[in-house]
C-alpha cells in the first residue's frame, strides 16, 4: 500500500509554440493555448500527434512518448477554474503548465547534475557509524530510560539508510552501476527491503506519477474499488495508524486493484530480463531474516526485539508518512489524471515538498521532493539549491512547505486531515481530485 528510474524521462522536448496570425492560412491551425501534452504510455511507445484528424504513427520510439492534444474551451468551468477546482487569484493546479520539463532543467546549475560518489559513501560510513553506535550505548545502558530514545533514534537511522539505498536505485548515489547495486543490496537488505523488487516498482512510480491508475504507491482508488473493499480493509487503510504499518504488506502483495510481489520474479511488476536482479534481491533479504533469527538465539528475542525489531517498526512509520505526504494531504485540492490528460511534468507538479526540521539533514533532504521527482539523478545533497533554481520557473506549480518546529509534529495534521478526507476518486474524467466518504471515520460531509 505504501511503498516507492526514470534518466530524465529520455525526452527531447518539444520546441516551444509562438503566435500566429489570426488571418491567413496558419489561422486554420488549432491555437497554442489549446495544446497539451501527455504521455499515455510510460515505456516503449510511439509518438504521436493528435489535431483532431487521424493519428498517424510516426514510428519514433522514445522511453517517454509525447501526444500533443487540443483541448475545447468547453471543459473550462469558469475563469480560473477547471473541473470545479481554482484559487480565487485565478490559479488552475490542474492546467497545463506555461512551461516544459526542458525550461526546468535549464535552470538547474550544471554542478547540481554531478554524482560523487566519495561523498556519497561518506554518508554512508557516517549513518552506518551512528547506527552501531546507538546500538552498543542502548545495549550497555540498558535502561528503560534510554530504550525509547534509542527507539526513535535508531528507526529514523534505519530511515536514512533507505534514503541512501533509494538514491542508489535511481543511479543518483553514482554513476557506477555496480557500485550502486552493491551499495543498494547492503543498505536495504539490513532493513529486510528487498532492493530490485522495490527499485524496479520504485521506478514505475516515478515514470508514473501523478496517474490514478499507473502510480505504484499511495496512488488514489477509484470510486468503484473503494467501494468494493470490505469494512476491515477500508477501516485500516484509512484509519492511524494503520496506513503507517502498511509498507511490509505493500512489498508482499501491493495495493488494493494491483496483484505481484516484490519478492517473486514472475511478479506482473517485472519484465523476463529482470527475473535474475529480482531473485539476488530476493537471496539477500532471506539472508537477512535468517541472521535475525540466528541472532535471537544468541542474545534472545527480547533483546533483538529492543534493538531491531522495533526501530524497524519506527522506520516503516517513517517511510509511510514521507512518502504519503509527498503526495497527500495539501491544503488546497490538487489533481491526478488519467489519460490524454496525464504528462510527466503534469504529474509530477502535483508532488509536495516538506519541511522536516532537525530530520531534513538526518533523512538526506528527502523532503525536498518535486526536483527529486521531476529529476531523480541529480543527487540529494544538490536537491535544495536545485529547488531554489528551479522555484521562479515553477511560479505556482510549487508550494511552498510549511516550516517545521525542530521535529515536525505539525505534519500528524496534515496526515489525520488527509486520512479524514482524501478516500477516492471518481471512476471516470481525466483530471479528478479525491473525494470524502462522509460514512467513514466520522468524516465531514463532501462539498
Amino acid at each position: 500500500m505504501a511503498g516507492w528510474v526514470l534518466s530524465e524521462c529520455g525526452v527531447r522536448p518539444l520546441p516551444r509554440f509562438y503566435a500566429r496570425p489570426r488571418t491567413g492560412p496558419t489561422a486554420l491551425l488549432p491555437n497554442p493555448s489549446q495544446i497539451r501534452l501527455s504521455q499515455s504510455n510510460p515505456v516503449g511507445s510511439s509518438f504521436f500527434i493528435s489535431t483532431g484528424c487521424r493519428e498517424r504513427n510516426r514510428g519514433i520510439k522514445v522511453s517517454a512518448p509525447l501526444k500533443v492534444q487540443f483541448v475545447g474551451e468547453e471543459e473550462r468551468d469558469g475563469e480560473g477554474i477547471f473541473n470545479g477546482v481554482g484559487n480565487e487569484d485565478g490559479f488552475d493546479p490542474g492546467s497545463p503548465p506555461p512551461f516544459r520539463l526542458a525550461d526546468v532543467r535549464a535552470a538547474i546549475p550544471k554542478h547540481c547534475w554531478v554524482k560523487d560518489p566519495w561523498r556519497s559513501m561518506g554518508y554512508v560510513v557516517r549513518d552506518v557509524v551512528v547506527v552501531f553506535g546507538l546500538a552498543a550505548a542502548a545495549a550497555a545502558l540498558n535502561s528503560w530510560v534510554v530504550w525509547p530514545l534509542y527507539w526513535a533514534a535508531q528507526g529514523t537511522m534505519f530511515w536514512a539508510l533507505f534514503v541512501l539505498g533509494h538514491d542508489c536505485g535511481h543511479g543518483s548515489f553514482s554513476s557506477n552501476h555496480k557500485l550502486n547495486s552493491v551499495v543498494g543490496h547492503i543498505l536495504h537488505s539490513s532493513i529486510l527491503v528487498p532492493y530490485h523488487g522495490w527499485r524496479i516498482s520504485h521506478r514505475t512510480h516515478h515514470q508514473n506519477h501523478g496517474h490514478v491508475e499507473n502510480d505504484e504507491s499511495w496512488h488514489p482508488l477509484s470510486e468503484k474499488i473503494y467501494k468494493g473493499l470490505d469494512n476491515v480493509t477500508r477501516m485500516l487503510r484509512f484509519t492511524l495508524p494503520f496506513p503507517l504499518l502498511a509498507y511490509p504488506i505493500y512489498l508482499w502483495s501491493r495495493s488494493p486493484g494491483k496483484t505481484g510481489s516484490h519478492y517473486n520474479p514472475n511478479s506482473d511488476l517485472f519484465v523476463p530480463s529482470e527475473k535474475k536482479d529480482v531473485i539476488t534481491s530476493t537471496v539477500c533479504w532471506t539472508a537477512m531474516a535468517a541472521l535475525l533469527v540466528g541472532l535471537s538465539f544468541v542474545m534472545g528475542p527480547v533483546q533483538l526485539l529492543k534493538l531491531y525489531g522495533i526501530p524497524y517498526s519506527i522506520f516503516v512509520m517513517w517511510l509511510d508518512l514521507v512518502t504519503y505526504l509527498h503526495h497527500h494531504g495539501h491544503e488546497d485540492k490538487l489533481p491526478w489524471y488519467r489519460g490524454e490528460e496525464w504528462s510527466y511534468l503534469r504529474g509530477g507538479l502535483t508532488t509536495l515538498d516538506r519541511d522536516y526540521g532537525w530530520i531534513n539533514n538526518i533523512h538526506h533532504d528527502i523532503g525536498t521532493h518535486v526536483i527529486h521527482h521531476l529529476f531523480p539523478q541529480i543527487p540529494h545533497y544538490h536537491l535544495i539549491e536545485a529547488t531554489e533554481a528551479a522555484k521562479p520557473v515553477l511560479g505556482k506549480y510549487y508550494r511552498e512547505p510549511k516550516r517545521s518546529w525542530p521535529l515536525p509534529f505539525h505534519l500528524l495534521g496534515s496526515l489525520i486531515r488527509s486520512m479524514k478526507e482524501d478516500h477516492y476518486v471518481s471512476d471516470t474524467g481525466d483530471v479528478v481530485y479525491y473525494q470524502t466518504d462522509p460514512k467513514l471515520n466520522g468524516s465531514p460531509k463532501a462539498d
